[in-house]
């Protein structure tokens, strides 16, 4: 099946995720313009024991206001029809029935950024540096998935698969267990207990997927190259990190040189003052030396 459209498979599945608040919602006014009169209030997504939700933009919120509308009037809709739909609605708005909505959504943001600063405030150190690691973790997990679809859209080959693989996908159905874990356990039992001469078979055709993978990713790096990504091209990617980790190494050491003989010259100057502070007696103790009469010889 071909991957869905980034923002309708986004849409989805946050329409699908807030969908709870609905269940017992009545069927409101199906014109826009009626439509368009929603309380921001009520949309205000924060959490008393958590850190504050970033609030939905304008048209989240229309997506969420008609959603229960179109399907109390299309019930064996699908959902993703359902967004598409409504979609379809918000693109044919004029600025001035999309203003209420972006206005909540501005309000919302408003009070969302007062209400960050409020919690921020109540933070230790160790637990705002956890939450920017944490926040790290969340946009590179977002990036690769972004990477994923956009290699599946561009008709990336699949990677070979294993002989366990192969085993598994032939025997999933009749595989002991009720659920997907207990299936899975119960395939890799059986593919255990298996003699070297069974387990051959599915070696063999290992093999041979791995030769149809070599195939089909030669012939889709050259490809690339050809429409001018070579950025996906696996040499190339690999040489780029590779040559990215060598600068980010030849600057550490430099870094590390210049404070070294930064730390080293003010510890040499600070040697030297005392040494010449030392050796050299003191502009008054001159003066002293000058005033005071000579003893008379014995």
């Amino acid at each position: 099946m071909a991957p869905y459209n980034l923002l309708t498979a986004t849409v989805s599945l946050m329409a699908r995720s807030f969908s709870a608040f609905y269940t017992n919602t009545p069927a409101r006014c199906t014109s826009i313009v009626c439509s368009a009169n929603i309380n921001p209030v009520k949309y205000l997504t924060s959490q008393t024991s958590g850190p504050p939700k970033r609030p939905l933009n304008g048209y989240m919120r229309y997506v969420l206001q008609q959603k229960p509308v179109v399907i109390s009037e299309n019930p064996e809709i699908k959902l993703v029809d359902v967004v598409r739909k409504i979609a379809q609605q918000w693109r044919m708005m004029s600025p001035e029935q999309k203003e209420p909505f972006q206005q909540a959504s501005v309000q919302a943001m408003k009070q969302f950024k007062v209400d960050l600063q409020k919690y921020q405030a109540q933070l230790s150190p160790a637990e705002l540096q956890q939450q920017v690691l944490e926040k790290r973790q969340r946009m590179a997990k977002r990036k690769a998935i972004r990477k994923k679809r956009e290699l599946n859209v561009l008709g990336k080959p699949k990677q070979c698969r294993t002989p366990f693989n192969i085993y598994m996908s032939e025997h999933f159905q009749e595989a002991r267990g009720t659920t997907t874990q207990a299936k899975l356990k119960s395939l890799l039992d059986d593919w255990r207990n298996l003699f070297s001469h069974q387990k051959q078979v599915y070696i063999q055709l290992a093999e041979d997927d791995k030769i149809r993978y070599k195939n089909e990713i030669k012939s889709w790096e050259e490809h690339m190259i050809d429409i001018g990504r070579e950025d996906l091209v696996r040499g190339q990617t690999q040489s780029k990190k590779k040559k990215t980790a060598a600068v980010r190494k030849a600057t550490k050491k430099t870094a590390a040189k210049s404070v070294k003989k930064a730390t080293l010259f003010f510890v040499g100057k600070k040697q030297k003052s005392k040494t010449s502070s030392k050796a050299k007696p003191s502009a008054s103790a001159k003066t002293v030396q000058k005033d005071s009469p000579r003893k008379p010889k014995m």
